[in-house]
């Protein structure tokens, strides 16, 4: 029994040392969180920018977000799709994904003398959405779909969770809670559409916008907020 605890010990170790290495870089370096929370409006900038290279031109409406990683010009779910720049997108998409688990993880620790379990859940979750993301680039929609829709489902359900619980759980003034939650809210709800194809007459890939970008516009907002928050704190 001993030697079984014992093992269980070592390998939580590497995890703890993990954890604990990110709550020095939060302690030394406080900005680095919300600066990578930040950092996630590259997401739009990118897909602008390699939306700009499709010809016939690309559709916000009709044609989806991951479109724009697809590696092959042709029909793709009874659509045309060539995406020039899709390695661009590709790795915009890894890019944000890193930046979801490790701004998630440091966000974590700046609001831990306020913590719940529900909070650490939210980051988590947000978190876990992040790995997804980064699958989502790894696999492009049209070279292992199956995998490519694992990673989307991880954000568009688990990651848009987190925020909503986030919305309960953070310690932060009452309209910051409120957008947090009504973020939540439209893109969960917005996923009770896209799941049962009832696109609204925005098409897919708006309807797959109001389930993805609220997600990243909360990063942004949640990271300006830590930012100046910090900023007023050293300049008294």
């Amino acid at each position: 029994m001993r030697e079984g605890g014992g093992t269980n010990q070592n390998c939580g170790a590497p995890a703890r040392r993990a954890i604990g290495r990110l709550g020095d870089l939060n302690d030394g370096h406080p900005r680095v969180g919300p600066w990578l929370c930040i950092s996630s409006a590259q997401y739009f900038i990118v897909q602008f920018l390699v939306a700009l290279r499709w010809s016939p031109p690309y559709s916000l409406s009709k044609d989806t977000i991951s479109d724009l990683g697809n590696t092959a010009c042709g029909k793709f779910n009874d659509r045309f799709v060539c995406s020039p720049l899709h390695a661009a997108m590709n790795v915009s998409f890894v890019t944000l994904g890193v930046t979801m688990v490790l701004g998630c993880a440091l966000l974590h620790h700046a609001f831990s003398s306020t913590g719940s379990r529900l909070r650490t859940l939210g980051f988590s979750l947000v978190g876990v959405g992040g790995i997804g993301v980064i699958v989502v680039g790894v696999f492009p929609e049209n070279s292992v779909p199956a995998f490519h829709g694992i990673g989307a489902a991880l954000p568009f359900v688990l990651g848009n969770i987190g925020v909503v619980l986030l919305g309960f759980s953070l310690s932060v003034p009452l309209a910051m809670r409120i957008l947090t939650l009504f973020l939540g809210a439209v893109a969960l709800l917005s996923l009770m559409f896209y799941a049962s194809t009832h696109y609204l007459g925005l098409g897919e890939g708006g309807v797959e916008r109001l389930v993805a970008y609220p997600q990243t516009v909360w990063l942004i907002l949640i990271g300006a907020f830590v930012l100046s928050k910090r900023w007023s704190h050293e300049r008294r």
